[in-house]
């Protein structure tokens, strides 16, 4: 039986894609929509920027003590929960949308709330995967879980931009809120898989944990720090909807097509990581994959011929990909199950702050410089990171096989 066979026959495992796949699915389709409909009603790329940062700073906020209450309390029903949340957050934007929008600031009022849903489902839906499959199965489940969430990013920004071009905004976020009651009804179906708790009474020291975990294990702190700055610098994709305007002229369904094409690449690339995963030299596997990312973004920076940014975009997928894989596995397998949520909260926290903070810098930047200068800074900045970590993390650099091998 092939390796994604033998992994289909898990059942929670199938339910917990079958919750996580059609929530990604929406959350796809209404990045690509709030995107085109706050630059539709601004064309201030300062307000793509101010999207990410609303969803930021609750996301803050909110995730280390998540992680605490993924430990201590059932992940199942802390999923259910928070998706329930973001299918509300879908219908607030729907009313909206209906309503009559004059000025973006509605939506980054549904935006915050959002953002806290998913800084508290964030480490409980990683946390649960070990959970889910015998642990020799465990990186093949990661490259499984990986290639659907990219199948998500290629197919959810194209469906997103043909809907909101064909139909309008209140027809793409009322399927996102169908979608997300999908996910919601999925995780309701999961049998809870057994979870070695957090006791004892709730602690500022307690949340903590996770921090100082973090901090002692210098591969896993290396790994994270990583993907947050080279993203936080690199974050073209937040750019999308004004490139697609303004530099590539594509309108919304090529707006679709470039949010979708790093998916491509990361879905491929995630794929072969399925069949074949990481088993020897995974540091300086990382270390490539986020020099590539750096480069790809530079070569994106510079483009206007919309087939070339395409490919850029999906060769920086492709590389992100490498960089998801090794940093997703250093966590779960150097961590124990009863510090799993805290130390996924702290991995969430870096991750949001290098997707929703480096949206805001990068629309920042777009602002003072343009969308060119912007971008290729970006991605030469992402590079100077690589060549920083390299030196000050050798046992990263060293890394070769990972704790089950």
């Amino acid at each position: 039986m092939t390796t994604v066979g033998v992994l289909l026959r898990q059942r929670a495992l199938v339910l917990y894609l079958a919750s996580r796949v059609p929530t990604l699915f929406a959350v796809q389709i209404q990045t690509v929509s709030v995107g085109a409909q706050v630059y539709a009603l601004t064309h201030n790329p300062l307000d793509l920027g101010l999207v990410g940062l609303s969803q930021f700073l609750p996301f803050l906020a909110c995730v280390l003590p998540a992680g605490q209450l993924a430990d201590r309390y059932n992940r199942r029903l802390i999923i259910a929960i928070c998706l329930c949340l973001e299918f509300l957050c879908s219908l607030a934007l729907v009313l909206f949308t209906v309503r009559g929008l004059h000025s973006a600031w509605p939506i980054f009022m549904v935006m915050i709330p959002f953002g806290m849903a998913r800084a508290v489902m964030s480490p409980a839906a990683q946390a649960i995967v070990p959970n889910l499959v015998p642990r020799e199965q465990f990186a093949s489940a990661v490259g499984l879980n990986s290639s659907l969430w990219q199948f998500t990013t290629i197919m959810g920004p194209a469906l997103g931009g043909y809907l909101y071009a064909g139909f309008g905004p209140a027809v793409a976020y009322g399927i996102t809120a169908v979608l997300m009651l999908c996910g919601l009804l999925a995780a309701l179906a999961m049998t809870s898989p057994p979870q070695e708790r957090l006791t004892g009474s709730s602690t500022l020291r307690s949340v903590g944990e996770g921090l100082a975990f973090v901090w002692r294990r210098r591969p896993v702190l290396g790994a994270i720090s990583l993907d947050l700055f080279a993203v936080l610098f690199g974050g073209a994709v937040a750019l999308l909807p004004a490139y697609a305007s303004d530099v590539l002229h594509v309108g919304p369904e090529g707006l679709g097509w470039l949010r979708a094409a790093p998916g491509v690449g990361a879905a491929a690339m995630g794929a072969i990581l399925t069949v074949r995963p990481i088993r020897s030299r995974a540091g300086f596997a990382m270390f490539g994959g986020v020099a590539i990312f750096g480069v790809a973004t530079i070569v994106f920076g510079v483009s206007h011929s919309f087939a070339l940014s395409v490919c850029a975009l999906a060769l920086l997928g492709a590389a992100d990909m490498v960089s998801v894989f090794v940093r997703h596995l250093l966590v779960q397998l150097e961590t124990p199950d009863a510090m799993r949520g805290r130390v996924g909260a702290v991995s969430s926290m870096f991750i949001g702050a290098s997707n929703e903070l480096g949206e805001f810098e990068s629309g920042l930047t777009a602002s003072w410089w343009g969308l060119a200068p912007a971008v290729v800074i970006g991605g030469a900045m992402t590079l100077v990171v690589v060549v920083v970590w390299v030196a000050l993390f050798p046992a990263l650099r060293r890394l070769d096989r990972f704790a089950e091998h």
